[in-house]
């Protein structure tokens, strides 16, 4: 019998085959995020997300809300580690599905797209083609497309509002138990405990805010004989069911940098592993000249992919968005992660002379 098959009706429409192959993706909500992820189209179920951040600021914290939020709308169980239910109470809000604000978007900027081919529109877009390949249904009288726009596959949320939703009761939240000997040990069986006792259809989401934190876990958390131990034990439970489990960890580097031994065993035993560098303030000139247009976000910081996550040994995920330079934006509706390029120095009047006597065309030649 599929995995289709094995999934509840009202859970259906919370997956979709990535590019790559048929196996089950679930969206982490955030849309971009969704096709960072190899070419899957979002997170492989049976995966671990590893976001790592500098500095002291919380865009990795913004991630797991948005994380949280999508599995509450989609009806999942969420088990959130080591915070208290005031970090539940924090999700942001329901707004919509992430492709209809896509639309609004486009449409405020198409009086400044270049009038050409539709079939070359959105040619070499980030995450075009997924956007694509999963438009919501119209708005319509019809029951049966307000449930297919109920359970689309990635929704847009709004960070200045909370969430208000019947399935946000079905968080769980697993308090840091103080023991001599490892306090992973308690986590580990309260999850193993929620997740056999639920349905074979209910499908998890893992939460591990802040992982390491020195004011949430105590200090014998950070020796490697207990915190590797507890990933190695997480990583095989979710293998055992690894068609209904996904989890997302967030790491700070400034307490724990990369070049520690620790953290780079930690990324050996997550499939996916994101570093968020966020720009100091004396980088704001930087930052801004990273927009596009000027009607765009300028970039917030500069997002690493180290690793993405690969399902099997003859691939089934592509590498080719490790190296590449991707910047992200927090605003109130979306995280947006987009490539990352500096445009030309202004006020370099030789060069601009130069590409004039070459032949090519000046920009006010080229606006319409």
């Amino acid at each position: 019998m599929s995995l289709h098959s094995q999934l509840c009706p009202n859970l259906l429409q919370a997956f979709a085959p990535p590019p790559d192959d048929g196996r089950p993706t679930t969206s982490t909500g955030t849309p971009s995020l969704d096709g960072l992820l190899a070419g899957h189209a979002g997170l492989p179920m049976g995966k671990i997300l590893l976001i790592e951040e500098n500095g002291t600021t919380d865009f990795a914290g913004a991630l797991l809300r948005y994380y949280a939020a999508e599995g509450v709308v989609q009806e999942q169980k969420i088990h959130v580690v080591g915070v208290p239910e005031q970090w539940g109470r924090s999700l942001p809000g329901l707004i919509g599905t992430a492709e209809s604000l896509d639309e609004k978007r486009s449409d405020k900027r198409k009086d400044e797209r270049m009038k050409i081919a539709w079939r070359y529109e959105r040619l070499g877009e980030f995450g075009a083609g997924i956007a694509g390949a999963r438009d919501a249904p119209t708005s319509t009288g019809n029951p049966d497309t307000a449930v297919k726009q109920q359970n689309a596959f990635c929704h847009a949320f709004d960070l200045t509002k909370r969430l208000a939703h019947p399935s946000i009761t079905n968080m769980s939240f697993i308090p840091l138990v103080p023991s001599r000997d490892s306090p992973f040990t308690s986590i580990l069986k309260q999850l193993q405990s929620s997740i056999a006792s639920a349905g074979p259809s209910t499908i998890h989401r893992i939460v591990i805010p802040s992982l390491l934190n020195p004011t949430m876990y105590p200090p014998n958390a950070c020796q490697p004989q207990y915190v590797l131990q507890f990933l190695h034990s997480l990583k095989a439970f979710m293998n055992a069911h690894a068609a209904r489990i996904t989890a997302m960890i967030t790491v700070p580097l400034s307490l724990f940098p990369r070049s520690s031994g620790l953290i780079r065993w930690i990324e050996l035993l997550s499939d996916g592993v994101i570093e968020l560098c966020p720009f100091p303030h004396s980088a704001d000139a930087l930052a801004t000249s990273g927009a596009a247009t000027t009607q765009e976000e300028p970039p917030q910081g500069m997002l690493k992919t180290h690793r993405l996550p690969v399902l099997h040994e003859r691939g089934g995920g592509s590498d080719q968005n490790i190296g590449q330079d991707w910047a992200f934006n927090l605003s109130r509706r979306r995280f947006e992660i987009k490539p990352f390029s500096l445009p030309p120095a202004e006020g370099d009047k030789e060069a601009q002379d130069a590409q004039t006597s070459s032949g090519m065309p000046k920009k006010a030649d080229l606006e319409f």
